[in-house]
């Protein structure tokens, strides 16, 4: 994907409508979804992108020594 898509998958109450690999339409909603369970979890989520070539997401999460600590 572009470097523009990529800068708008995770913006917040915006979806990303696109057609995938089978040509199926999607709604964008799965990624809200995994923005917001991680986030909420304290964690992050990103991705990395090469048009045409393919994308990479990941998430970190807090460890759980560090949420018993805060709590």
């Amino acid at each position: 994907m572009s470097k523009e898509t990529a800068d708008k998958l995770f913006t917040d109450n915006q979806f990303h409508t696109t057609y995938g690999t089978n040509n199926e339409k999607g709604s964008g909603l799965g990624l809200v979804l995994c923005q917001d369970f991680v986030k909420r979890n304290g964690g992050n989520i990103r991705v990395e992108s090469i048009k045409d070539e393919g994308s990479k997401f990941f998430f970190t999460l807090p460890s759980i020594s560090k949420i018993i600590t805060a709590v």
